[in-house]
Order: structure tokens, then C-alpha cells, then sequence
């Protein structure tokens, strides 16, 4: 048989170069990566432009007495230091917890509960889905303005409540009315949403699970706490995230909903609708201690950071944390379906 003959010098095929040299590198092999990296290289100018340097620079921001004009002057952590001592910002930090306690906890069972009724069989649910989703899509200052006339003092909500034989609320005028509005508003805005990425992980649950449930005699509430919200924990655990980045950042529908009061500025009577971010944005850009608001913005991060940690370990648990409901019903279906 004949054989091809290697040129004399050549290294063997299975041959490893000596110890200290490497191998040369083929013509343009650094540059075949650079078309690549060009199509994406405005994404990281954006995002470098755009998103990087507002981050760094309210760090800096925030050691620095400044007014948007003039020179800055540094003082250190004087400004968390005022922070820590202002009892406005104390005010609006337990109006945002109170309202994001009435918004999250209602909008997140509501949304299980929609979601859980959209999966069985009715009809028209693509009807109802597009429904649930049109609130997130809307503009919130329109509705907020529309809002604003149901929550008055002579509005649909007081008229209905009376049509009933009660007494109407003052809704944008008491201490839990206010709070009240503004939770409707985002339970009204983010409950669809949410359904539908209940919806979504509900999907992907095998059916065979609904099936064991159903052979075994389990009605619709012991089917979504035992069967469902076990497999559902990623999802849950998304959605509860989400949901308390968004309520810590309430802004639009206090400055809208107030905003024959000075400018929507200082959250209505009593300042219960007064925010975190609705007070870092007056101190900001109302009263030009920018700052000052981006301590605030800072401090916000960090309870944010904190609420997200807590509702991680909450939800999410350990991956062998697993109710034994489902094995058990698959369990005593096989058994049945074996007699």
C-alpha cells in the first residue's frame, strides 16, 4: 500500500509543538471577530452614554451641593446625613411601603386567581387576555387624569357607593382614601400583566399533574394551592420581584392624580400620597438640590436591593423544598391506572 510521505521537518501529526512556542495564528483570525463585535458595538455606546455615566455620575453626584448651574461643592456624606434627619423623606418612605402593601399583596392573588380561571376551558380567552393586557399598555397619565374624576369627592365611585345606602369616602382627601385611590390604580394597571405570565408558567406545567389532581377527587382551591403554586415558584418568584421594584418606584399616579396641589409636588392633603421617588423628584427638579436627590435615589436602590433579598428567600427556598402533594397524587394515579 502505499503511503504519502511527510516533507522532511515537518512535526508529526500528533506531534505537540516544544514547550515555549505556540502555534501560528491563521491569517485574519482576530479579525474574522470584529464585524461581529461592530454590529454590536452601538448597544454598548448607548448603554455607555446613556446608562453607565448617569449610574456613576449620581454616585458622584451625591457627595457633591449642587444646583444644576453653579460649581459643586463636595460634602461628603453630609447629604445622608441630612437625609437620615429629614422627616419628609421618613413620611414618604411609609407612604410607599403602605401603598405598596394595598397594591402588590391584592394584585398578585388576583392575578393568580385570573390566571388560574383563564387556563381551564372557557370561551372567548383570547378575548380576555388581550382585555387583562390593554390597562398595562394605556397611558398612565390619561388614566390617571380619568381616575381623578372617578375618586372625586362627587365622582362615579361616592355616587355608586351611595346609590347603595353608604356614605362616600373622601378618596383624595383622608389619609387611607388617598392610599386607597392610588393602589386601585396600579392593582388596575399591573393585574393583567402579571396574568399572563401566571398564565405562561401555568402553560408549561404537564397536564398530567391537572389529570392526578382531578383522578383524585381535588377541587379547584386544593388544584391551584397544591398542585399549582408548588410548580409555579420561578414564576411567583418573577412576578413578586417585579412587582416590588415597580411599587417602590410609584411616581405617576401620585404627581397626576394631585396635580392641582402645587404641581402634583407634594402628594395631597397631608402629603399621604407624597412617594419616595414623587419627594426625590421635588427635591431634584423642583427645588434644584440635585444632590440631595441622588442620595435619595441611592438610599431607594438599597431598600430596593433589601426588599428584593427578602422576597427571594421567601418565594424562591431551596430546590429541595418540594411539596409532596404532586408525587403523591401521580403516585395514586399510577396505582389506579395499573388495576
Amino acid at each position: 500500500m502505499a503511503t504519502l510521505l511527510e516533507p522532511a521537518g515537518a512535526p508529526a501529526a500528533n506531534e505537540k509543538p516544544p514547550a515555549g512556542r505556540t502555534r501560528p495564528t491563521t491569517p485574519g483570525g482576530r479579525r474574522r471577530h470584529l464585524p461581529p463585535l461592530l454590529a454590536i458595538s452601538p448597544f454598548y455606546v448607548l448603554f455607555a452614554v446613556f446608562g453607565a455615566f448617569p449610574i456613576l455620575f449620581s454616585v458622584y453626584l451625591s457627595f457633591q451641593d449642587w444646583d444644576g448651574i453653579g460649581d459643586m461643592r463636595y460634602v461628603g456624606f453630609q447629604q445622608y446625613g441630612w437625609l437620615l434627619q429629614d422627616s419628609v423623606f421618613w413620611h414618604s418612605v411609609l407612604n410607599t411601603f403602605e401603598i405598596w402593601f394595598l397594591s402588590t399583596v391584592p394584585m398578585l392573588f388576583l392575578a393568580l386567581v385570573l390566571a388560574f380561571l383563564l387556563h381551564s376551558q372557557v370561551r372567548f380567552a383570547g378575548a380576555y387576555r388581550v382585555a387583562y393586557f390593554v390597562p398595562n399598555v394605556t397611558s398612565m397619565v390619561a388614566m390617571t387624569v380619568v381616575f381623578g374624576s372617578v375618586f372625586a369627592q362627587a365622582g362615579l365611585a361616592n355616587s355608586a357607593l351611595r346609590a347603595i345606602g353608604l356614605d362616600g369616602v373622601g378618596w383624595l382627601s383622608s389619609e387611607w382614601g388617598i392610599k386607597s385611590s392610588v393602589s386601585i390604580m396600579i392593582i388596575w394597571r399591573w393585574v393583567g400583566y402579571n396574568a399572563l405570565i401566571f398564565l405562561a408558567g401555568l402553560q408549561a406545567i404537564p397536564t398530567e399533574h391537572f389529570e392526578a389532581a382531578r383522578v383524585d377527587g381535588a377541587n379547584s382551591r386544593q388544584t391551584l394551592f397544591r398542585v399549582v403554586l408548588p410548580q409555579l415558584r420561578p414564576v411567583v418568584l418573577f412576578a413578586a420581584v417585579t412587582s416590588t421594584i415597580n411599587g417602590l418606584q410609584i411616581f405617576t399616579e401620585s404627581q397626576v392624580l394631585f396635580q392641582s396641589t402645587d404641581v402634583g409636588t407634594t402628594g395631597g392633603p397631608g402629603q399621604e400620597g407624597m412617594t419616595i421617588v414623587l419627594y426625590l423628584w421635588q427635591k431634584a427638579f423642583k427645588e434644584h438640590q440635585f444632590g440631595y436627590g441622588a442620595a435619595m435615589g441611592w438610599v431607594l436602590f438599597a431598600i430596593i436591593a433589601v426588599f428584593t433579598v427578602v422576597n427571594w428567600r421567601l418565594v424562591a427556598g431551596s430546590d429541595d423544598d418540594r411539596r409532596p402533594g404532586i408525587a403523591g397524587l401521580l403516585r395514586r394515579k399510577g396505582a389506579r391506572n395499573g388495576r
